[in-house]
């Protein structure tokens, strides 16, 4: 195990627990829960174990555990408990808990062992929705606070899309549906962030749809090929940190106006920098939605 972050601060702490920095000090003086190791200028700083410890109380407590009865707990009795609440309770956060430690660790055998004990009693689409997706949300706060570095939001995104992208593998017998419609999915210049994205294309193929997964920076332009060979096609784009806010009117109207020529076509949008954006007055052949689930119920 390559253990790259090993020590962290009480805010780190906050963040990746949700657990509030005035509470962790009010547990260790109360209930000596963790003890801190004490920089020169009398700083907090704590372990990789203390972290995974407050996680483990995080969960018991999220599962009404009071946490005078998590003090009187052993050290070696706390990781029992959640291992027996989380066998016979909602398990989602506790692997939400256990793939942050996958990421903060590089431990490419956790996430596995992790995601393999999932699949055997949830669906794939199930496991996107309430572990994945949450744990994405996560991570981009994570990031944004300086919590993690981009290596690890790296490691965590890599191997969720190789799981999207071995789950489509397995779909690639199904024959699409006898319709003429196309989805084509790409995302515009500059925009990588491409898991969502995937996972649409998933769900689509799982439908039995006929797709064209352009990936991500496709130059608006370059899509007018497609206008070649398909008739019928539906375009869907995931904005995340492209177009920037105060351009993506404009490249709306201008995909409009350079793609959306055929009464046929149409475009789908998603993503996070659609969020107080006011799209009431988009040309009529472009549609917004709020989530991948809600843009799915569309198939």
């Amino acid at each position: 195990m390559n253990n790259i972050q090993v020590n962290f601060s009480i805010k780190d702490l906050e963040n990746l627990t949700g657990i509030k920095a005035h509470t962790i000090r009010i547990w260790e003086k109360r209930y000596s829960l963790l003890s801190p190791n004490r920089t020169e200028t009398n700083i907090r700083n704590y372990s990789l174990a203390s972290l995974q410890k407050l996680l483990n109380i995080s969960y018991l407590n999220n599962n009404g555990f009071k946490i005078s009865k998590i003090a009187s707990l052993k050290e070696d009795e706390i990781p029992v408990a959640v291992r027996e609440i989380a066998s016979r309770s909602k398990v989602e956060d506790h692997a939400i808990n256990a793939l942050k430690m996958a990421m903060i660790n590089f431990d490419q055998v956790l996430f596995y062992n992790t995601y393999n004990s999932l699949i055997q009693t949830k669906s794939f689409s199930d496991i996107f929705y309430s572990v994945f997706l949450p744990l994405l949300n996560d991570i981009g706060l994570l990031w944004q606070t300086n919590t993690i570095t981009p290596a690890h939001e790296h490691f965590l995104s890599v191997h969720i899309k190789q799981k999207i992208l071995l789950n489509i593998e397995r779909l690639q017998s199904l024959e699409p549906k006898p319709t003429t419609k196309t989805y084509v999915l790409f995302l515009p210049e500059q925009e990588i962030h491409d898991i969502g994205l995937l996972f649409i294309n998933y769900q689509l193929r799982s439908k039995g749809y006929h797709t064209i997964f352009l990936g991500e920076s496709v130059p608006m332009e370059s899509l007018t090929d497609l206008h070649e060979f398909f008739e019928d096609i539906t375009f869907i784009t995931y904005f995340t940190v492209y177009p920037e806010t105060d351009k993506i009117i404009e490249y709306l109207v201008n995909f409009n106006e350079s793609l959306l020529t055929n009464h046929n076509t149409k475009l789908m949008v998603l993503g996070p920098k659609l969020a107080g954006l006011d799209v009431m007055n988009l040309p009529k052949r472009i549609a917004t939605y709020s989530s991948i689930e809600n843009l799915v119920k569309e198939f």
